[in-house]
This record gives C-alpha cells, sequence and structure tokens, in this order.
C-alpha cells in the first residue's frame, strides 16, 4: 500500500499547461472583443445609455421627495428644439441668412441693371452664394487691366452693397485661350491676376473689409463657353465676383445649379481650352485696340 501511494506521488501530469493556455486564449479573445466594440462605438446608442444612467443617479438623488419624478424615457425622446446645422446654425437663422443673400442679389442686380439688360453682366444664386459675372470688356480696354471710368462707377456701387455683408468674397479673373505676349503681361495668367487684383484693390478703397476679399487668376483654364467661336471667346473673357454665402437652398421642383467656386470648376456648357499658338506668339486682337480682351 506504501508502495502504491509512493507511485501516485511520483506521476507528473504532462498536460498541466493545456489550463494556463486555455485561460490565455480566453483573455486573448475577451481582449479582442472589447477592442472591436470600442472600434464600432455607436455615438447615438453611446450618448442615449449615457444620459440613461445620469438619469438613473438623479432618481436615486429626487427619491426622498416623492413629488418628483423623473422618466429616463424622457432623455431618449427626440428634443423639439431643431437641430442646428453643420454650421451650428437653427433653421430660423439659416432662413434669415438665405433671405438677406436674396436681398444683396437683388441689390446687385438694381445697381448693375443697365448691364444686366444688356447681357454684360449675369447674377446667378445657387447652393454656394451668388456670383456676379462681368463681361472683361464693361471693365477694361483690350489688353489692358487698369479699370475704366464707367466700370469704376459701376463696381463702387457693387462695392457698396458689399461692405454691408459679413460673406468672404473672391474675385476670379478668366481670359479665352487667344495668346498674349507683352512687357506688362508675358501670359493670360498675369492679365487675369492682375485684372481681378485691381478689381480687390477697389473694394477695398469702396469700404469692403481686406480680410474678406481674395483675388485669383485663372487664365484661359475656366471656360464657359466655346473657344472656337467669337461669342465663347467674348463668354470666357470675364471678371467673377463670389460671394460665398453658402446658405441658399434648392427650391422644390426646381434642379440645383452649382455656383460659386463650383461654377469656375465645372463651368456648363463649356469645352475644353484650345491649343494655344507657338511660345512667344501674338495674336493681332491679343494687343490693344483690337476688341478681344
Amino acid at each position: 500500500m506504501a508502495r502504491r501511494r509512493k507511485g501516485e506521488e511520483e506521476h507528473e501530469n504532462h498536460e498541466r499547461w493545456l489550463v494556463s493556455y486555455a485561460d490565455f486564449i480566453t483573455l486573448l479573445f475577451a481582449f479582442f472583443v472589447v477592442m472591436y466594440s470600442l472600434s464600432s462605438l455607436n455615438e447615438g446608442k453611446y450618448r442615449i445609455m449615457s444620459d440613461s444612467v445620469v438619469n438613473a443617479f438623479r432618481n436615486i438623488a429626487n427619491s426622498e421627495n416623492p413629488r418628483i419624478v423623473s422618466n429616463p424615457i424622457q432623455s431618449i425622446r427626440p428634443s423639439t428644439t431643431p437641430p442646428p446645422n453643420a454650421a451650428g446654425e437653427t433653421d430660423e437663422a439659416r432662413r434669415s441668412k438665405a433671405e438677406r443673400v436674396r436681398n444683396m442679389a437683388e441689390e446687385i442686380r438694381k445697381v448693375l441693371a443697365p448691364l444686366v439688360a444688356d447681357g454684360q453682366v449675369r447674377v446667378t444664386e445657387g447652393a454656394f452664394g451668388i456670383t456676379v459675372e462681368i463681361n472683361a470688356s464693361v471693365l477694361f480696354a483690350p489688353g489692358y487691366a487698369q479699370l475704366g471710368p464707367e466700370a469704376v462707377r459701376a463696381l463702387r456701387a457693387v462695392a457698396q452693397v458689399l461692405a454691408a455683408a459679413e460673406f468672404p468674397i473672391t474675385v476670379e479673373g478668366h481670359t479665352d485661350v487667344t495668346p498674349i505676349a507683352t512687357a506688362m503681361f508675358p501670359s493670360n495668367w498675369e492679365l487675369s491676376a492682375v485684372r481681378a487684383s485691381s478689381v480687390v484693390r477697389l473694394f477695398v478703397e469702396s469700404g469692403v473689409l481686406p480680410s474678406r476679399l481674395t483675388a485669383a487668376g485663372y487664365g484661359d483654364q475656366r471656360p464657359v463657353a466655346d473657344n472656337a467661336t467669337p461669342d465663347g471667346r467674348a463668354r470666357n473673357r470675364r471678371v467673377t465676383i463670389l460671394i460665398e454665402s453658402r446658405v441658399a437652398e434648392p427650391e422644390p421642383n426646381k434642379p440645383v445649379r452649382a455656383s460659386g467656386v463650383a461654377d469656375s470648376i465645372l463651368p456648363q456648357n463649356a469645352t475644353p481650352p484650345q491649343p494655344a499658338a507657338a511660345p512667344g506668339a501674338v495674336a493681332p486682337e491679343a494687343v490693344a485696340g483690337g476688341g478681344r480682351r
């Protein structure tokens, strides 16, 4: 009997490591389950759970007074207050701003009414704000970037409307594909940029805050019409004023037309720019007096 007990005590279990291994696998599985649950956390459900927990603790604090009863479902019910939009504005504030934008567009149409009637100015409203497209022939002499007297008067009237608002303003200069190479403007890039800067400088002198203004020159890279026709090239030679309100809402049963920056990037009914002439070549219509710029 003593010999048998001695043999049982000397017996060693070689499978004891399976216990530790199983514990390790269980912990590892639990770890990855927790990590996965944290990565796919639903913010809405988390807030509901958090509000419910807070409300439950309030119930405990108010249990001494039987007249105060907290409803844990109340925190789950949607609030009757309209939620703010992405910019932190309520529906009422958004509607008010949209109304101001519409009034601003009407004021610009009024001060530029003769040019709008002649088709030299287009004022449009869209999801990104107001776009004022002015034909370059109204503002500048061909091949130059100095504003004429009539252009100064018209733009000062526009500046008085814009000075009372707070929206950012981008002034873009555009040309057609006809090359230019003069001592002052080696290419269409310089011409379009200086023309945009001339309008910005006039706006600053007329009371518009400089911090709201941006000047950009796109040369012939943002056409809005076909450069193969004289009318298309005339349309592409333009200065565009973008009032970036980003509050206009699309009207029911009316297709949304892109405006603002999207008009410059995705022009409608536009064709790709035509190949330019050889470097250094100056087209006859590109110089002053040609009536092309």
